[in-house]
C-alpha cells in the first residue's frame, strides 16, 4: 500500500535511515486527513542484552516524534509483575490486559522520557532541548514507573505505543484492528469498509443495546479480574514469609513463622528470648484459655534431626519453675524443620526414625512435630489439628476465636504424626 494511506506504522525505521522517507509519508498522510498517526515501537532486546553506553543510564532507547525527544528503558530484574496503571480505560486498558498474559520470564523495561542536547556550530555553547509530549502509563512496575506506555506529541497528532520486546505481534495487531483503530482512527476502518468498524448511526436499536451491554460486561469483568489479582497478590505476600519460614527457615525466621501459625490457630504466643532476655528458656511460651501453658522449642537443621534436641527441651521444662514460679507449664513441644535444604517432597516423613528413641518419647512430657506437618495444617486452615497437636486432645476447642488467614484452597485433612504425648 501507499505509505501515506496507512493508519498505523509498526516499528518504523530509524530517522535518516532506509525507511525514513516512507515514515515521513505516513505522517504526512495522517496529518492531511486530520487523523492521529498510530506508531508501535519496541523497547529493548530480550535476547543478548546489549552493553549499556557509559554515558547513558538506560539499557534501551527509542526516538519519538523527532530527534529531540526519546524514551529510555532500564531493564528490570526477572520476576517483575507489572500492574494496570490506575484510572486506565477503553482500548488502552484492553491492551494492558493482553500484555499481562506475556510469559512470566519475558523481560520488562522501566520507561522514562528524555530530552536532548546539541552544540552550536560556532562553538558558542550547548543548547538543551526539553522532552516534548507526554508519556501515558499503561502498565506500571511496583514503584509506579511505566513499563508499557503511550506517548502523545504536543500537537496530539501522533500516538506512539512503547511495547517491550518478546511481545506476540498477533495479539497487538488484533488489538489494533479491533480496539485501537475504532477508538483513535475510526475513519480508517470506514474507508476500508472493515467489519470491525461500528457506525452507531447505521445500527439498529437491538445492536446498540446489545453492544452497550457487552461493553459494560467487559468493563465489569476487567474490574473484577483486577480486584481478584490484587487480592491474590496480597494473600501471597502475607503467606510467603510463613511458607518460606516453615519450609526452609532456621533461627529467627523459623521461630517467627511458627509463632504466626500458632497465633492464627487461636493461641497466645510469647517470645521468651525477648521476654526473659537471651536464651534462658525455650523459644516460645504458648497459652490458651483454660489450658496450662506449654514451652515450645523450635529447631532447624539441614540434616536429620538430632536426638539431643529433646534433652534440651527437657532441661527447659526442669528450669522453668525458677524462671516463672507463678506460671506453671505442663508439657513441652519440639517443632523441627529437618532436612530443610531438601525439597519438602524429598524429606523423611517423621522427625525421628530410630525405633528405640521414638519408643522412649512415649515416657516423656514432650510432643514432637515437624514443620511439614505444621505447614500442611496451616495451608489447609486446619486450626483444630494445630491446637490438638500443640495443646493436647483437649486443646481442640480451647483458645479465642480463630482469625482467618488469606483464603487458601481447601484440601483433605493431612495425616498427623507426633510422638511422646503423655497419656
Amino acid at each position: 500500500m501507499e505509505s501515506s494511506d496507512c493508519p498505523a506504522a509498526i516499528e518504523p525505521s530509524s530517522f535518516y535511515g532506509p525507511g525514513d522517507e516512507e515514515f515521513r509519508r505516513f505522517l504526512g498522510g495522517a496529518f492531511q486527513r486530520g487523523e492521529v498517526a498510530l506508531v508501535f515501537a519496541v523497547v529493548g532486546h530480550a535476547e543478548g542484552a546489549r552493553p549499556r553506553n557509559v554515558f547513558s543510564s538506560a539499557d534501551a532507547s527509542v526516538h519519538l516524534g523527532d530527534q529531540s525527544t526519546s524514551v529510555g528503558g532500564r531493564r528490570l530484574p526477572k520476576g517483575t509483575r507489572p500492574e494496570i496503571a490506575p484510572g486506565l480505560e477503553g482500548a488502552d486498558r484492553d491492551l494492558a490486559i493482553r500484555l499481562l498474559t506475556r510469559p512470566k520470564d519475558a523481560p520488562w523495561w522501566s520507561l522514562e522520557l528524555y530530552g536532548s542536547q546539541s552544540y552550536n556550530g560556532d562553538g558558542s555553547g550547548r543548547v538543551d532541548h526539553p522532552a516534548a509530549g507526554e508519556l501515558h502509563p499503561i502498565l506500571v512496575d511496583s514503584l509506579g514507573d511505566p513499563v508499557v506506555a503511550a506517548w502523545t506529541s504536543p500537537e496530539g497528532d501522533q500516538r506512539w505505543y512503547l511495547i517491550p520486546d518478546s511481545t506476540r505481534w498477533e495479539s497487538i495487531l488484533g488489538w489494533l484492528v479491533q480496539r485501537a483503530l475504532p477508538e483513535y482512527v475510526p475513519a480508517a476502518l470506514r474507508r476500508a469498509r472493515s467489519p470491525f468498524f461500528i457506525d452507531p448511526d447505521l445500527q439498529t436499536v437491538g445492536e446498540q443495546s446489545t453492544r452497550a451491554a457487552l461493553e459494560d460486561l467487559e468493563t465489569r469483568y476487567a474490574a473484577e479480574r483486577q480486584r481478584l489479582e490484587d487480592e491474590l497478590q496480597q494473600a501471597k505476600e502475607t503467606a510467603d514469609p510463613v511458607r518460606y519460614g516453615l519450609l526452609y527457615g532456621s533461627g529467627t525466621d523459623l521461630v517467627k513463622a511458627v509463632a504466626r501459625v500458632l497465633t492464627a490457630a487461636g493461641m497466645h504466643t510469647v517470645d521468651l528470648d525477648e521476654e526473659l532476655g537471651g536464651t534462658k528458656s525455650a523459644d516460645l511460651l504458648v497459652r490458651a484459655d483454660g489450658m496450662a501453658s506449654r514451652l515450645v522449642e523450635i529447631k532447624g537443621t539441614s540434616g536429620p534431626a538430632q536426638e539431643p534436641y529433646v534433652g534440651q527441651l527437657q532441661r527447659h521444662l526442669e528450669t522453668w519453675p525458677q524462671l516463672r514460679p507463678d506460671e506453671p507449664v505442663s508439657d513441652g513441644v519440639l517443632i523441627v524443620n529437618h532436612q530443610h535444604k531438601l525439597h519438602p517432597s524429598e524429606r523423611t516423613a517423621t522427625v525421628y526414625a530410630r525405633p528405640e528413641f521414638v519408643a522412649s518419647l512415649e515416657l516423656l512430657p514432650v510432643t514432637v512435630i515437624s514443620t511439614m506437618e505444621l505447614f500442611n495444617w496451616w495451608r489447609a486452615a486446619d486450626w483444630t489439628a494445630i491446637r490438638t497437636a500443640v495443646l493436647g486432645d483437649t486443646g481442640a476447642s480451647a483458645g479465642a476465636p480463630v482469625p482467618v488467614e488469606p483464603p487458601q484452597p481447601q484440601t483433605d485433612r493431612p495425616r498427623r504424626w507426633w510422638s511422646g504425648r503423655r497419656q
